[in-house]
Formats: structure tokens, sequence, C-alpha cells
């Protein structure tokens, strides 16, 4: 019997819910542990893998309505949710393209095990050392904004690696949260997105066999790797700033409406409504570039979306902005839950590209160079 998650029908169901103690959890900077058990008994981790292999065989598309959508009720659980999507969605992609990721599904599907990514902080040049040992790796490593940690299962990350007869790599690979030097360093205490449990990771000459090396690339290069990694990211990532910003502007229409009388409020709410569509426009056009994992990946591909989120996260900022400023005095308490959205929204700017490095890799892309450094 094959099975199919209804995620929008799921987003209502579970959302107001999840919206219950966001204030004092973000106050606490609380991770939003309990709404991953609902999340697993709803079967969202295994959401995205495809039926055959036991999954729910939701679209990509779908899930980022999903995470949109979650983002009303609670930013933090839509962000960090996100992060696990997106290396499903990479493993999806590969899988259907004949490159491995059908063992990293299986385990998804198996038992809704929680993947944890940092390798997108770590961008083309890693960090950490990786030291060569018999039959594997030792690599040691202090790895930040790993999204969801306190429940991960799954480590997805990177570490360079200096190879006598080829130079300097970053080795990619999965190791499991319980092995032998893990451990996390409640260290995240922020602006926004407080309760993602986005704490750094600490590898401690962890053993890394051969055989989990997924890929080795050159450090310091663009590898077509990212091209997966960024067009299926990108989009899933941005939905939640997406519905940050929906819910932003529902809060200060909902105030605004309360001093009509006011003259420049038709201004403001006009402003807010050009800015509000921009972030949406952006979204959506992302959404579309990914064409449900069945995108070209390219580089053009891969530039087209990274320029869609300079313009969704400029976006979305300008959003809650100007939400606060229509809704007057009363967005200034925090009871409104405004300061909130407007705090959480400000982690846009930090996903890979920020808006200077995308300037770059766009514009040199354009020029006909390497989008990350000369040849050497």
């Amino acid at each position: 019997m094959t099975r199919h998650i209804d995620l929008k029908s799921l987003a209502r169901e579970i959302g107001p819910g999840f919206a219950q103690g966001a204030a004092e959890r973000d106050a606490k900077d609380s991770f939003v542990a309990a709404h991953y058990g609902a999340l697993k008994e709803h079967k969202v981790f295994s959401a995205l893998v495809p039926v055959e292999l036991g999954g729910g065989g939701a679209s990509h598309s779908e899930m980022c309505a999903f995470l949109r959508r979650l983002a009303h009720h609670c930013p933090s659980t839509a962000l960090a949710l996100s992060m696990h999507q997106h290396l499903v969605a990479a493993a999806v992609c590969n899988y259907r393209n004949g490159r491995p990721g059908r063992k990293l599904l299986e385990r998804v599907a198996a038992d809704e095990t929680v993947l944890i990514s940092t390798g997108a902080n770590d961008w083309m040049e890693s960090s950490g050392s990786a030291e060569r040992e018999e039959g594997g790796f030792r690599i040691s490593a202090r790895k930040p904004f790993g999204s969801g940690s306190p429940k991960g299962g799954v480590l997805v990350t990177s570490a360079p690696f200096e190879d006598p007869k080829e130079g300097w790599q970053v080795l990619h690979f999965a190791i499991p949260f319980a092995a032998p030097g893990v451990s996390l360093a409640d260290d995240w205490h922020t602006l926004g997105m407080r309760a993602t449990g986005s704490q750094t990771i600490l590898l401690d000459k962890v053993f890394v066999p051969e055989e989990a090396i997924a890929l080795r690339r050159p450090r310091g290069r663009f590898h077509p790797a990212w091209n997966v990694i960024l067009t299926v990211a990108m989009p899933l990532i941005m939905s939640v700033y997406c519905g940050v910003a929906e819910a932003a502007a529902d809060i200060a229409r909902n105030e605004a409406g309360k001093r009509r009388a006011d003259p420049t409020l038709p201004y403001l709410l006009g402003e807010l409504a050009n800015h509000l569509a921009m972030a949406q426009l952006g979204t959506d056009d992302m959404v579309r570039l990914a064409k449900d994992l069945d995108a070209e990946m390219s580089l053009e591909t891969t530039s087209a979306v990274l320029i869609r989120k300079t313009i969704v996260a400029e976006a979305v900022l300008a959003t809650v902005e100007k939400a606060l400023e229509a809704a007057g005095g009363a967005g200034f308490y925090r009871r409104s839950g405004l300061e909130r959205f407007l705090r959480d929204a400000h982690g846009a700017q930090f996903h890979p590209l920020s808006a200077k490095r995308q300037h770059r890799f766009t514009g040199r892309l354009t020029l006909g160079l390497d989008p990350i450094a000369d040849a050497v």
C-alpha cells in the first residue's frame, strides 16, 4: 500500500499547537523538542522520501508550502525542519539520477532519522582537521549552526584533508550523533530563531570509516554537488522566511485596522503589500526553478536561485520592518509577536550566499569565470 502525506492538511492541524509557548521558548532559548515528537508521529521527516523507498512521496514544492505555513506559527520549528528536508531533497535528487542517496533515504524512512547539516556554513574551504588512520580518518572540528542538533540522528558534514598525492581536498561524510567524540557546545544564544537548537557541534577525534566518505572534492573550488545542494535547499529555507514575512504582515494589518483614521496608514499598508509581494514572488520563483527536483542542476540554475535568495531575504527584512511601522506603537510590545518575527527574519541574510557573495558569484559567472576562484 502506497503512502502520500497530505502536508497542506497537516499544517492546518498541527500549526496552531506549535504556536503555543513560542514566546516563552524564545525568551529561554528553549529548543522545540516536543515538536519533533509530533513531526515524527506524522512521519514528516520521511515525507520527501519516495514511496518506493518507504517514504511519504511528497513533492519538493509541497514541502516548501508546508514550511512556509508552519513558519506562521513557529518559525524556529520550520527553519530547523528545513535543514533536515534540504538534505533529504538532495539525496532524492541524487537517487533519481543514479548517484548515492538511496541508503540515506531508506534510513530516514525506516525510523524518521533526523539529519543535521553544517556543510553550507563550511562552504568551499570546510573547517577542522582530518588525519589518516587505518580504515578511515580521525576528524576534529567545531561545526556551528547545526539546526535541530539536540534531536539529531545523523550528522552530514565535511572536513579538509591534505592528501599526500592530490593535495588539499574536502571530505564529505555522514556519521551518527551517537558516535564517540560527538558533542554539543550548548552555545545557541542569538538575536532570533532562538528555538532552532542550532548549536555548535564538536567533533573530537571522531573516527569516520573510509566507506562513509560520500564525496571528495578539491578544496576551495566550486564542485557540481553544490548545484544540487543550493538549488534544492534555498527554496525550502527561504519559504520559511517568506512565511515569517506573511505572519508579520498579518499582525500589522490587524493592528492598523484599529487606527483607520490615521491618514498615513494607506501609504504604509501599500508599501507593506509591495514588499511582501516581492518576497512571495521571489520565493515562488525559487520553487519553480527547482522543478520538484527535476531541474537542470547547472551553474546557471544555481546562480538564478541565489539571485532570488538575495531578493527574498531583502524583501523579507523590508516587509517585517514596514510591518512594525504600520502596526504603530502596539507592534513595539513583545506581546504582539511582531518583535519576535522581526528578529527571526534577520536570520535570512546569513544563509548562503550572503548578498555580497552572491553578487560576486553571479558577476564572475557572467564574465565566464569560475564563480568562486581563479584557476590555479
